[in-house]
């Protein structure tokens, strides 16, 4: 057994797509509500990745268990499921450390996955473009770079004492350097596909570009598909698009350059921010940003400081931004009974009422629409030309052919 076929290993394949059970913590960190959004979070992503979620367990600690991430009660729960219910993998909504993944895996006799494992299997099954699967295969070497070890516990007794090396260590060593300069090898590979793309770039002159961002599955590629009339793949799945699409657009007489970005999610592995952050160059360079939100999720308002959160972390911060408020069409909510004192929460509120908290505040900046029923589209499309408008009478402002243009003459 060699590296290149534990890499292919690394994905699920057909024969393992099978029943699961999900693992999630209850900690000072996140609470009881919180872990069931997660997990249900962390089943789309199984359902995504071809594998059927069949049962949930949480446990409440103050945190992860260091040597098997939950007590060994809870353990040895999972483990009676699991054997009487043939269970071919436990997922787990935390990354576990090279340690904790050791021990379960002994102790419940099954393939143990984390969430970090999990998106990078969705992302390797999602990649097209070889750029995308560039960063891909990087992020993967990276994440098992520190887990070789588990890979090769077959030959653990074959370990030598003071003065000899035995076949296991030999090919963990052998492992670890090929991995290393795999990793180094993807790197310069990157850096080159970046500078062909830096070129592109270049090459599309000083249109004025937008960039749509957004958590994954809000709706994105919809939308493009919509104001660029293109053909971008879309689907009601998580990280359906991973490639960032191009477009020219025109409003009217007005063309600018709209591109379609991979989607963020809570948790997201830090190989996979590393490797991807050539990709959200496009997020970097561009003049406006379109923050597409799913706002008939129900925990749509993280799922906004998530994306603004990695914004901030790559320096776009400061760039303004339209927030768009997507899927208005299934937005639903759940009268209160009269005679029900508890207070009001999100799920007793309706659309018209959501309207007049935060958003309030930004009425110029704030739209309201349904890609998919192409509800307020025109009212979007009109935003969008006088913001690149301003945007490029900024840029060109001695430029009185474009301003006629800009002006419709």
């Amino acid at each position: 057994m060699t590296i290149i076929f534990v890499l292919k290993e690394f994905i699920i394949t057909d024969e393992q797509s099978e029943r699961v059970v999900l693992v999630g913590l209850i900690s000072q960190e996140q609470n009881e509500r919180q872990v069931r959004e997660y997990l249900d979070e962390l089943a789309f992503l199984a359902e995504t990745a071809g594998i059927e979620p069949v049962k949930r367990f949480t446990q409440k600690l103050d945190k992860p268990h260091s040597v098997t991430f939950v007590g060994s009660g809870k353990l040895k729960e999972i483990k009676e499921y699991v054997v009487e219910n043939d269970i071919g993998i436990v997922v787990f909504d935390d990354e576990l450390s090279p340690k904790q993944l050791r021990n379960i895996e002994k102790e419940l006799q099954v393939r143990i996955l984390d969430r970090t494992h999990l998106i990078l299997d969705i992302f390797a099954r999602r990649a097209q473009t070889a750029h995308a699967k560039t960063q891909v295969e990087l992020a993967q070497y990276k994440y098992m770079l520190p887990r070789l070890t588990r890979l090769w516990t077959h030959l653990e007794r074959q370990r030598g004492g003071v003065g000899m090396r035995g076949p296991g260590e030999t090919q963990l060593e052998i492992d670890r350097r090929i991995i290393l300069d795999k990793i180094a090898k993807l790197k310069k590979d990157l850096i080159e596909i970046d500078q062909q793309k830096s070129s592109q770039r270049k090459n599309r002159g000083k249109m004025v570009r937008v960039a749509l961002v957004g958590y994954t599955n809000v709706g994105k590629s919809t939308l493009m598909n919509l104001l660029s009339k293109s053909e971008v793949f879309a689907e009601d799945k998580l990280f359906a698009t991973l490639d960032t699409t191009v477009r020219k657009v025109i409003i009217e007489n007005l063309p600018f350059l709209l591109s379609d970005t991979v989607g963020f999610i809570r948790k997201l592995p830090t190989e996979l921010v590393e490797s991807f952050k050539s990709t959200l160059d496009e997020v970097r360079e561009a003049d406006l940003l379109v923050h597409v939100v799913d706002i008939s999720h129900t925990s749509f308002e993280e799922q906004i400081e998530v994306v603004s959160r990695t914004l901030a972390d790559i320096g776009c911060a400061e760039k303004p931004v339209i927030m768009l408020f997507n899927k208005i069409d299934i937005f639903t909510f759940v009268p209160k009974e009269e005679d029900d004192l508890t207070p009001r929460v999100k799920e007793n509120i309706t659309l018209a009422e959501l309207k007049e908290t935060w958003m309030n505040k930004i009425p110029d900046n704030c739209i309201f629409i349904s890609a998919k029923q192409q509800t307020n589209i025109n009212t979007l499309k009109s935003i969008l030309y006088e913001r690149v408008k301003s945007i490029h009478i900024q840029r060109f402002p001695y430029n009185d052919f474009l301003y006629q243009q800009y002006e419709g003459s």
